[in-house]
């Protein structure tokens, strides 16, 4: 990307502004959730905020109550979870 130089005017080329994705994978999440037992404290462990954690599990297809062993899915109907299980456990 080229900006202008707000000090003496010329174009120069910056390398990705912003902040960088953290990108947690999957695992490490469930781990965390597991280890921890809460959103809040699984958050604290890994430097992320409440919501990345929803997001990462909503875009494998997961929610919360898969991973805590909520009554409303049965973790038999969730292959991810499943292999999730046996590559922690």
């Amino acid at each position: 990307m080229i900006i202008h130089c707000p000090n003496c005017g010329q174009q120069v080329v910056v390398k990705g502004l912003g902040r960088k994705p953290l990108n947690i994978p999957l695992k490490n999440v469930y781990e965390a959730l597991r280890t921890h037992g809460s959103v809040v404290a699984a958050a604290g462990k890994l430097g992320c905020s409440q919501a990345y954690i929803f997001k990462v599990l909503k875009a494998n297809g997961l929610n919360l109550e898969d991973i805590s062993g909520g009554q409303a899915r049965t973790l038999a109907s969730r292959p991810r979870v499943e292999a999730l299980q046996r590559d922690v456990f």
